[in-house]
């Protein structure tokens, strides 16, 4: 019998060899990532020496840690390799030694990184407005003005430590908590902490005062919490998330009901000192033989219907799809540094990529008339390498119509399996029933 491996399997697959540059996609980059981005942090001072004044400076540091994700490389040795070949984006070519670059990122502000993250998502809502709502859902989305995801993640082990530095006890690189766009998918905002067994609830204020008035907010379980509850509905805000077990309540008011399903108004907590002080909204439905229920403060079924309520919650899977990509494809797994600073950065960068990924996507699903959860991020992202190749054989131009063009050979549409099929055929059957 073979012997288990331990360890991440994610490292012991890693890329060694870097990926071609894109010339496509670089543009791309450079157009959110424009020179006039950078000016804007001039007011921010390092704690030594003015950035401006040093050889890693911000714009060169944003190449080197952005190319180290889009170009899959290895480590810190391979980028160097590189810069000092041919440059990365719009750094020239260069000689760093590793020492000075491992240093930079210590001690280079992580904040800097987070502010540019802000400004890149700021510009795309206002220049790259989302046209990929799907249609079942652009009613709710005028209603509610914006349907976010809210989660968090724990950050794989660190594959090198530094004694110089303090580590935490379990090993781990820490824990981002993320606010993501339910139909465009596009990243909000982004917080981390050294942490990695942190409480999800941590971040409670911070995800309340984020979202505007009149939002709405998908989480799990680990946010459920009587005093939340209030805040939204005291804030003149919305929520919807899953019902915990055990939890008592009071029905005061059944909306509808069928046999699969149930639409009701309950008081919360209702036997315990600290009760809920606002009604809520709990909707069950019956999938195979299992009742999935879920609570929420939009009372009004004319807001959002019973239906939209269990088809929404459904939508939140996509934050976990977004960590899968960062992690595994973009390469969040492996953390170059030991450093809670360098970790900070290499996240901010990868959800910096990742944002200009998504907002690829979304022009070839636009190309293609499809939704944009039928596009496969990884496919792309994939396909960029035989992009660069066909670009360098003088095959190819622009980069969406490259893609359309072979888009059954690259796989960019996601197939509809049967149990796809088997499952909306059963979601029409539940709510085709007679309301009571």
């Amino acid at each position: 019998m073979s012997k288990q491996r331990r360890g991440n399997p994610d490292l012991r697959r890693a890329v060694t060899a870097p990926a071609p540059s894109n010339e496509a996609l670089e543009a791309r980059l450079r157009d959110w990532l424009s020179p006039g981005t950078f000016a804007n942090l001039k007011t921010v001072n390092d704690q030594t020496r003015q950035l401006r004044d040093r050889v890693l400076t911000l714009p060169v540091m944003a190449a080197i840690v952005l190319s180290l994700v889009y170009r899959r490389m290895s480590g810190l040795s391979e980028a160097l390799r590189v810069l000092e070949q041919e440059g990365l984006l719009w750094a020239e070519a260069q000689l760093v030694s590793k020492q000075a670059l491992s240093d930079r990122l210590r001690t280079l502000p992580a904040s800097l990184f987070a502010h540019l993250l802000a400004q890149v998502l700021e510009r795309m809502q206002c220049y790259s407005p989302s046209t990929c709502v799907p249609t079942v859902w652009q009613a709710v989305q005028q209603r509610f003005g914006v349907v976010w995801l809210a989660d968090g993640s724990t950050l794989e082990a660190l594959a090198k430590t530094l004694d110089s530095l303090p580590q935490q006890a379990s090993g781990l690189g820490g824990k981002m908590m993320m606010i993501v766009e339910a139909f465009s998918h596009r990243p909000v905002a982004a917080w981390y902490t050294v942490e990695a067994h942190a409480h999800d609830q941590r971040w409670n204020t911070a995800l309340i005062e984020r979202l505007p008035k009149g939002g709405l907010l998908l989480f799990d379980l680990g946010f459920f919490n009587f005093v939340w509850f209030d805040a939204f509905t005291t804030a003149e805000k919305y929520f919807l998330t899953r019902w915990k077990q055990k939890t008592t309540g009071k029905v005061t008011r059944v909306l509808s009901q069928g046999s699969r399903y149930r639409d009701e108004i309950l008081e919360l907590g209702v036997y315990r000192s600290n009760p809920c002080r606002y009604p809520l909204r709990r909707v069950s439905v019956l999938w195979g033989r299992t009742w999935h229920t879920y609570l929420t403060n939009v009372l009004d079924p004319e807001q959002l219907s019973a239906q939209q309520v269990c088809d929404l919650y459904a939508q939140r899977w996509r934050i976990e799809e977004a960590f899968l990509l960062t992690k595994r494809l973009l390469g969040l797994a492996y953390l170059w540094v030991g450093g809670s600073n360098g970790v900070q950065i290499q996240l901010y960068a990868t959800w910096i990529f990742y944002a200009v990924l998504i907002d690829l996507c979304a022009e070839v699903a636009l190309a293609l008339q499809q939704p944009l959860e039928r596009i496969s991020v990884e496919m792309v992202f994939r396909s960029l390498y035989h992009f660069s190749q066909a670009r360098q054989q003088g095959r190819a131009e622009a980069l969406v119509p490259f893609l359309v063009q072979f888009q059954h050979s690259f796989g960019l549409l996601k197939a509809q399996r049967k149990r796809h099929r088997r499952l909306h055929a059963q979601m029409l059957d539940i709510w085709a029933e007679p309301l009571t």
